[in-house]
């Protein structure tokens, strides 16, 4: 009889929380503990309010949790009692010493994996879910096998491909399942954790560098592709075309599709600019110049259009927002979060707000304290501290409101950065009575009804549209 299967997952964050609520969901007879050194996040894990938004995560937490769930700070006595670990913890960029701006911070990584030494008692599968660079696996092992205590571990790449807002479908739902090793026996043994609800045809079984480097070339292509969008809907503007008609007309090729190419005032999130910047780094390390420059384009071309959202706006607006009111509608880096991670939102509210625009911002689920803390991190740069001028720009010039519509309240523009359904729902002809006038909508979503707006009096001006 084989050994029943007991997971432990170290990081209890936007990966690791639903990854293994949705394991512990689908396989009510595998153990799940979720340990984090944070008290704060495993409370609030435990509790009505999770720390992470996601539509239907809730349930799925609520269902497993006390029966085969437990989210807890007990990191020895949780590995000790597992056979197969999970790592799903922060891989940010780097911001110091060598590759700074562009390789992977591993800090963490490497102190899950002398956590898992340390406090192992018995073989044990451990499980990469975190994004990190080609061949990190060899290190893991390494220090893994470093261990004198005589147990014997298998390291195994089991990237995620959650996109957020979509995440519990996308583990109820994969495409794929990718588990990357040198061990068949391990690969199965994880194989059978999926194939508790993933058909068999779904889980990809490659070798360990080929796992690892297609999760950082799955986000690339996709980045790429909004970016390339983005690129065609400055020519649109200029041109006169609409870059939605262009991105309809293209998407029916079926060589092309019609998947990521919604133009907007630029992507966001966790992954796609921190894995793009990693695989420039590795390119570079390898040797490999040109294709460096040829994927840190795509990073270029997304600062670019952000960059040019917040001049459309200022130029638009008689060349000054000085001490005008513009409503900021959604600080989220995409609908249906609370990540605001690389979010367009915060360098558009950070370049407004160095134009001494007053902005006045509304999202459904971002906090206040979190909001503070982006436009904070962003201004103070480098070096990590804020100028006395900074500081009373953010605190006299920012303001958080509970709705749309009292963010727009006396305004002179609303710019939308998240395309929250809420958004496209208000009603227009009222807001624009309790605005300055003219009255400017600047749509980073290409979420509103252009034509409705110009009807209500607006001046709607639309990304890629002329």
């Amino acid at each position: 009889m084989s050994e029943q299967t007991k997971i432990c997952c170290l990081g209890a964050g936007y990966v690791g929380g639903p990854t293994m609520a949705m394991i512990a969901h689908q396989c009510p007879d595998i153990d799940v503990h979720v340990v984090d050194l944070n008290p704060k996040r495993i409370a609030a894990w435990n509790s009505e309010e999770l720390p992470v938004y996601e539509p239907g995560l809730y349930d799925v937490v609520k269902q497993a949790r006390g029966r085969n769930l437990k989210f807890t700070t007990d990191v020895p006595g949780a590995i000790r009692e597992a056979n197969m670990c999970f790592i799903s913890v922060n891989t940010p960029t780097k911001t110091f010493g060598i590759g700074a701006g562009r390789a992977a911070n591993l800090e963490f990584v490497e102190k899950c994996a002398r956590t898992i030494a340390e406090y192992s008692d018995s073989d044990k599968v451990v499980v990469e879910k975190s994004t990190l660079p080609v061949r990190t696996a060899e290190s893991v092992q390494r220090i893994l096998n470093s261990s004198s205590s005589g147990v014997k571990f298998s390291v195994l790449s089991n990237p995620e491909f959650l996109a957020e807002g979509t995440a519990v479908d996308d583990l109820l739902n994969p495409d794929r399942i990718l588990i990357g090793g040198d061990n068949d026996v391990a690969i199965e043994k994880l194989a059978d954790v999926y194939k508790h609800w993933v058909p068999d045809e779904r889980i990809i079984r490659t070798n360990l560098w080929s796992s690892e480097l297609s999760k950082l070339t799955a986000n690339a292509f996709l980045a790429q592709r909004v970016s390339s969008i983005n690129a065609i809907s400055a020519l649109c503007e200029a041109t006169g075309a609409d870059v939605d008609e262009v991105a309809g007309a293209i998407g029916t090729d079926s060589r092309i599709g019609p998947r990521f190419l919604k133009a907007s005032v630029g992507f966001g999130g966790s992954c796609f600019q921190k894995d793009i910047l990693n695989l420039v780094y590795l390119c570079e390390h390898f040797g490999l110049p040109e294709v460096a420059q040829y994927w840190e384009q795509v990073i270029v071309m997304n600062d670019y259009q952000k960059r040019r959202f917040s001049t459309r706006i200022v130029k638009k607006m008689f060349n000054t927002v000085s001490d005008k009111k513009i409503a900021i509608w959604g600080f989220a880096f995409k609908k249906d979060t609370n990540d605001t991670r690389e979010s367009a939102a915060i360098y558009v509210c950070r370049d407004l707000l160095e134009e001494r625009a007053r902005i006045t911002i509304y999202d459904p689920q971002v906090s206040l304290e979190q909001i503070r803390q982006d436009l904070e991190y962003l201004m103070a740069g480098p070096g990590g501290v804020l100028t006395e001028a900074q500081r009373e720009l953010l605190y006299n010039n920012v303001t958080v409101t509970s709705s749309a519509k009292a963010a727009a309240d006396g305004a002179h523009a609303i710019a939308v950065m998240t395309e929250w359904d809420e958004f496209s729902d208000q009603d227009f002809d009222s807001i624009y009575q309790s605005m300055m006038k003219p009255a400017f909508v600047f749509d980073g979503r290409n979420v509103l009804d252009a034509q409705q707006l110009s009807d209500a009096g607006f001046e709607i001006e639309s990304i890629g549209k002329s």
